[in-house]
């Protein structure tokens, strides 16, 4: 299986991110990143697959995953209606001697077993998956002071069991991944502008040559394709913010509204009028 990396940023405002219900049930989402994530799913029966750890959930599931740990997401195949909340931070996420405080030393090492994955059963995943429900509705800093409470409950529970997964430690994989990693925060900041490849190469100190073999590879894609789609991609939310077509268009970085309408249509089936028409009638 081809593993993708996630490049995740914090929520504006918070040290940490929140998603809820994402509604990747038709996506095969085989992944992994550099945080910690604690995924909580309701009403819905799937596959629980972590590492080289494979098995069912039925009902609901509560699992704490770290670092670099692949894993397949959680409503893959899920085709009924469910609730998923998914908590992403980085394991420094309040600064990195924050965890060495004293008063902290059972939610440390709740950290280090995440490491390899750990699954929540009974009443502390029944407990906690409704705390996480309602973390939604809190302050910022309410949610923060939850979010640690909830991480020493997770501590203290006699409910984990723990799932054995690997983490990746392949150093030239993690090479790879820093290149795109790079690659992907360039475009964010500047797809707007016109992009040189020559910019683009020189982040990865490879050749012309090797710089189109290794994003092919990593991706299934050529640079060109995927910055057409990163920008397809903003304009779409655009739209959906009300923009016209022609304002969305040059606001996602395309030059002209020909190329733009033909490139939209190509990715998407459709133009980006009748895309904008469909959506907001719906409001």
């Amino acid at each position: 299986m081809k593993i993708q990396f996630e490049d995740i940023r914090p929520d504006t405002d918070r040290s940490f991110r929140i998603l809820l219900t994402p509604r990747l049930h038709n996506t095969f989402l085989w992944h992994y990143h550099p945080e910690y994530e604690l995924v909580y799913i309701e009403g819905a029966n799937g596959t629980r697959h972590i590492g080289d750890h494979i098995s069912r959930y039925e009902g609901s599931d509560l699992v704490f995953i770290g670092p670099n740990v692949p894993h397949l997401n959680f409503d893959y195949g899920v085709e009924h209606e469910h609730y998923k909340i998914v908590i992403q931070l980085k394991e420094d996420f309040l600064g990195k001697s924050f965890f060495l405080a004293p008063e902290l030393s059972d939610v440390r090492h709740l950290f280090e077993q995440g490491r390899e994955g750990v699954s929540f059963l009974g009443e502390t995943k029944t407990t906690i998956g409704q705390r996480l429900k309602r973390l939604v509705n809190l302050s910022h800093f309410q949610q923060l002071m939850e979010l640690l409470d909830i991480f020493q409950t997770l501590a203290l529970s006699t409910d984990a069991q723990k799932l054995g997964a690997t983490p990746i430690q392949n150093e030239q994989y993690f090479q790879d991944q820093q290149r795109l990693q790079r690659i992907y925060h360039f475009v964010e900041k500047h797809h707007r502008a016109k992009i040189r490849m020559e910019e683009i190469v020189a982040l990865t100190n490879l050749s012309n040559a090797a710089f189109c073999r290794y994003f092919k590879k990593m991706t299934g894609m050529t640079f060109t394709e995927f910055l057409n789609q990163y920008r397809i991609n903003t304009a779409k939310r655009l739209l959906l913010k009300q923009y016209n077509v022609s304002e969305a268009c040059y606001e996602s970085g395309f030059e002209n509204l020909s190329h733009f309408n033909k490139t939209f249509k190509k990715l998407n089936g459709e133009n980006p009028k009748d895309f904008r028409r469909r959506h907001l009638s719906s409001f």
